[in-house]
């Protein structure tokens, strides 16, 4: 019988102390994945080290920026379920074995994402804040995606959905949000799902300074209209209600 295997992809930066909290709390998750691939984005400080200690496996990352880090993992990795998550994240204990069984449910599921809560940054703002923040990443989003988007510090899809995009997607533009082009090439006809039950710990850091926020929004408009005018909005949602009512057929 298969045991469905889950594979961890972290990019990381010079974020050595962040990914080691994030390493410990994957080891004590309730189903251990089948390996952690770090890509290591350029790095300083001692990221790399850190990884190794932590029983990672680290992989360089094939260009510069978090697209091509996040594409090499995703590459590199043997997992039937392909999971990513940054290396400031702080997974509960039950992350990868939500993950799996949501995928072993639903055999018609390509994307799995979720929602999160600050681990940091003033206590009463923690949750609310980053409700909103990821409300409004799906409230922007969506329209222009024809479904819910993947989020980046909590996501999973299936190894043979990405090896059917990889050579799509925008891994050499490191002004493109990853996820959000994910999410542009795994759908509209593959399912993706949101479930507001997997959780993740999250930083607020590229919150709290004007320039950073900025710099998202300039990312975000960047990574919408750079699939256009092929995947302009009203033919991907042409392209998912025809893509349903396949479904339905077929049914």
């Amino acid at each position: 019988m298969h045991v469905t295997t889950v594979s961890v992809v972290i990019p990381v930066k010079d974020d050595a102390a962040s990914l080691e909290r994030c390493l410990a709390a994957l080891r004590r998750q309730s189903l251990h994945p089948l390996e952690i691939v770090v890509v290591d984005d350029g790095s300083v400080d001692d990221s790399a080290a850190v990884a190794i200690a932590g029983g990672a496996r680290v992989v360089p990352s094939s260009g510069r920026g978090i697209p091509a880090a996040s594409a090499t993992g995703y590459d590199a990795a043997g997992g039937d379920i392909l999971a990513r998550l940054d290396a400031d994240c702080i997974p509960p204990a039950d992350w990868c074995e939500r993950i799996v069984t949501s995928f072993d449910n639903d055999d018609s599921l390509a994307g799995l994402t979720g929602f999160a809560r600050f681990h940091d940054g003033p206590r009463p703002l923690r949750r609310a804040g980053a409700f909103l923040y990821l409300a409004a990443y799906v409230a922007a989003t969506a329209p222009a995606l024809g479904h819910v988007p993947l989020f980046g510090s909590n996501l999973a899809i299936r190894r043979g959905a990405w090896l059917e995009i990889r050579g799509r997607v925008h891994r050499n533009d490191d002004l493109v949000h990853d996820d959000l082009d994910l999410s542009f090439h795994l759908g509209p006809e593959r399912r993706i799902v949101l479930d507001r039950g997997l959780r993740m710990g999250m930083s607020s850091r590229p919150f709290t300074h004007p320039r950073g926020l900025a710099l998202r929004l300039r990312r975000g408009f960047h990574s919408v209209v750079v699939h256009w005018p092929a995947d302009l909005p009203w033919l991907r949602w042409t392209r998912r209600i025809r893509s349903a009512g396949r479904a339905r057929i077929s049914s």
